[in-house]
């Protein structure tokens, strides 16, 4: 049999003690547990939330750097064939003034 505290003077044990003192362990227990499980989720979210951020820096970090390579490349053959146009136009100039 459970036995509690004697609160009576003619020796009945009191068992309704220990019950409201096991359901009090038990509501703390429960307490403790959903603030544990509600700290671990804010926890999981948040991490979520910085490993998503931390991926799209990395995309936007690397779009930017494929458009900065782009550009130069492009303006890099720009130049490169504007040279070319402008070598060569000078060359049929200086041939046709010597045909002259």
């Amino acid at each position: 049999m459970v036995k509690g505290i004697n609160l009576s003077y003619d020796g009945v044990v009191v068992v309704e003690v220990v019950v409201v003192a096991v359901v009090v362990v038990v509501a703390i227990v429960v307490v403790i547990l959903v603030v544990v499980v509600v700290v671990v989720v804010v926890l999981v979210v948040v991490v979520v939330i910085v490993v998503v951020i931390l991926v799209l820096v990395v995309v936007i970090v690397a779009v930017v750097v494929v458009v900065v390579v782009v550009v130069v490349v492009v303006v890099i053959v720009v130049i490169v064939v504007v040279v070319i146009v402008v070598v060569t136009v000078v060359a049929v100039v200086e041939k046709e003034e010597e045909v002259i």
